[in-house]
């Protein structure tokens, strides 16, 4: 069998406006055995047409393009392909842009400063259905999480089993993982999911574990 098609292989399709950058990237990556980068694309649109006919399980995508923003790149290929997982790659750190990532859906934020093992580990924990922030970025969403909810604990309206399945699912454990621990279906982890989600008002798991951490780690 064609190594390439291999099923349990992780495809991953690159989105960077610098070829030298999609080079790179793709140079790394096929020195692993799980990963297999499926396609490559230079903007917004190329992105988007790609994620649709390649379906990929990760897309790397940068911020900034020629044609137009990342996040509503992530936005458009997440609303084309739902299974499909997307791992922001960037040199942008900011507040507001990390914010608006993990609102258009993004399943994780890292910086280009991130070595070639930390990159793979990560596109293999997204694949795996958890959420990845870059440790400075972590740090941003808090302090956002901290400026929308100053005063009070936003974990006070949660079970004390919420909070529990919380604190794995802040800890990266997906939702398979979650109902091992507790001796509970995936349903089940789901269903709690979505409650813990309604009562915190938030849609991604990135925003979740954003607010665990915040109490968790109160300055």
């Amino acid at each position: 069998m064609n190594p390439d098609s291999a099923p349990d292989r992780i495809r991953v399709l690159l989105v960077d406006d610098s070829e030298m950058v999609r080079t790179g990237l793709r140079t790394l990556l096929s020195g692993d055995a799980t990963v297999n980068v499926v396609g490559e694309a230079a903007n917004v649109a190329e992105g988007v047409a790609a994620g649709a006919r390649l379906k990929p399980d990760v897309v790397l995508l940068d911020i900034r393009l020629p044609d137009g923003s990342g996040i509503e790149a992530c936005r458009q290929i997440l609303k084309k392909s739902p299974d499909t997982r997307v791992l922001m790659v960037t040199s942008v750190v900011d507040d507001t842009v990390v914010d608006d990532a993990i609102r258009a859906g993004a399943h994780g934020y890292l910086l280009k400063e991130i070595d070639g093992r930390g990159l793979v580990n990560a596109i293999r924990d997204v694949a795996a259905g958890r959420s990845i922030l870059d440790p400075a970025v972590t740090a941003r969403v808090i302090r956002l999480v901290r400026s929308v909810t100053p005063e009070r604990d936003p974990l006070a309206v949660l079970t004390p089993t919420e909070r529990h399945i919380l604190g794995l699912i802040a800890a990266g454990l997906t939702n398979k993982e979650v109902g091992a621990k507790l001796e509970v279906s995936e349903k089940t982890v789901r269903n709690h999911i979505g409650v813990i989600f309604e009562k915190l008002h938030v849609t991604r798991r990135a925003e979740a574990a954003a607010i665990f951490a915040r109490q968790a780690r109160p300055e």
